[in-house]
């Protein structure tokens, strides 16, 4: 049978006994660490990279949230331009319009042919910061796209008053009376 090396040594007188004791302590001293790092360092690895997971996903939804941000205020930013090189002046109407502002009744000053354009859905009444605005239609159908709590009064043309008769076509007689 073959010696081991700490053996032979030994027999030849290189190493005293207590010096080979000491050898062969730490040498399963080093395996033992070592076996127990490789545990250690396979969690602290799986643990970095989860914590690295979580960290890039919570960077996400920052850069999402700050994204959804600057994106609305670029909306609002185009909303108020819209408004401001589009709005007609109010010539110091006669007439009280009156509309709901967030179940608040409002009015707004305007004269009889803004009145008849507003009631025909060709105007509409709109409101980003400032003050309220008439701005023509097809303006505000646009603003209607991207912000739809700024317009205010957009009528879509219908009159209201007149509901769906079911004897529309009937012609009434001229002897009736009521």
């Amino acid at each position: 049978m073959a010696k081991s090396l700490q053996e032979q040594l030994l027999a030849a007188g290189a190493v005293d006994k207590n010096r080979a004791t000491k050898l062969k302590k730490a040498k399963h001293k080093q395996a033992k660490q070592r076996a127990r790092g490789s545990v250690t360092a396979d969690e602290v690895k799986i643990s970095a990279q989860q914590s690295q997971a979580e960290k890039i996903a919570r960077d996400r939804e920052l850069s999402r949230l700050k994204q959804q941000e600057v994106d609305e205020k670029a909306v609002v930013a185009q909303v108020r331009q819209l408004v401001e090189n589009n709005r007609i002046e109010q010539s110091g109407g006669e007439i009280a319009y009156s509309f709901s502002d967030h179940n608040i009744v409002k009015k707004i000053d305007v004269d009889a042919d803004q009145q008849r354009r507003l009631v025909q859905g060709s105007l509409a009444i709109a409101r980003v910061d400032g003050p309220y605005e008439l701005i023509p239609a097809p303006v505000a159908r646009k603003i209607n796209e991207r912000r739809p709590e700024t317009i205010l009064v957009l009528n879509d043309g219908d009159d209201p008053s007149a509901p769906d008769d079911d004897y529309a076509a009937y012609e009434i007689p001229d002897d009736l009376s009521w």
